[in-house]
């Protein structure tokens, strides 16, 4: 399978990451795909990355900005209605699954907590890392600037284009400053609007780690909607050992 890794998150020993591509195989089971593949790359993640599948916890993403608290009863079988993840847990494999959407993984090397988040249009605009960074502070006791945070590869301002109702709810929503205007279109910023949520919550700039690839422009690489429309998911996994 071939992966790509954070800067940031290589240099921590207690911890097992890795973002997939489009040549790691689809993981999504609502896809349209044969489950059977589904199951199969999903227990060739499992085995390169040194997990059991079914200790893995995923998501039944619905675009919201709310966060679970893992616990006991969280397993491979049992995905939870939510778009972020978070732990305390060791062997505790945490995964979110995109296809333009950003993928971000989050960790406290001092609390030694764990978190991912799915942050596409509405979860940047409602504010979804906000959320996840509460949770580490009421849950866990974090303090913001211990915390280091990786955004996968995902949809560029390049190709994001938007209608005229999301440019207005944009502006009302004060993020304005993510939109552009080119050739009387508009082209949406959803990097720009989480690194200045995270700066906004105290994360320190150099704790901020962006992929920087685009997903529709490397739909060869990575699974687009946008780009293709009837497409697989590629994925952020974090684990702490």
């Amino acid at each position: 399978m071939k992966f790509y890794h954070s800067i940031q998150l290589n240099s921590v020993s207690n911890v097992t990451h890795a973002f997939t591509t489009r040549y790691s195989g689809n993981l999504a089971f609502h896809v349209n795909d044969n489950p059977l593949h589904v199951q199969i790359n999903h227990e060739r993640l499992a085995k390169e990355l040194g997990f059991k599948k079914e200790s893995l916890v995923h998501m039944k993403q619905i675009h919201s900005n709310l966060v679970h608290i893992v616990n006991e009863d969280d397993n491979f079988h049992m995905p939870r209605t939510c778009d972020a993840l978070i732990t305390n847990k060791r062997n505790s494999p945490l995964m979110v699954m995109v296809a333009d959407c950003a993928p971000i993984l989050f960790y406290d090397d001092k609390q030694k907590v764990i978190a991912v988040a799915h942050a596409g249009r509405a979860g940047a605009f409602t504010n979804i890392v906000k959320n996840v960074l509460d949770s580490f502070h009421l849950e866990f006791t974090s303090k913001i600037e211990n915390i280091v945070v990786s955004i996968g590869a995902n949809i560029g301002v390049c190709c994001y284009e938007v209608g005229q109702e999301i440019y207005e709810e944009a502006k009302d929503l004060k993020l304005g400053y993510a939109v552009q205007n080119r050739s009387n279109s508009y082209y949406l910023d959803i990097n720009k609007i989480i690194m200045t949520q995270l700066l906004a919550c105290g994360i320190k700039k150099e704790n901020i780690e962006f992929s920087g690839e685009c997903t529709c422009c490397k739909k060869d690489k990575y699974f687009s909607y946008r780009a293709q429309r009837v497409t697989g998911r590629f994925a952020g996994v974090i684990m702490l050992k």
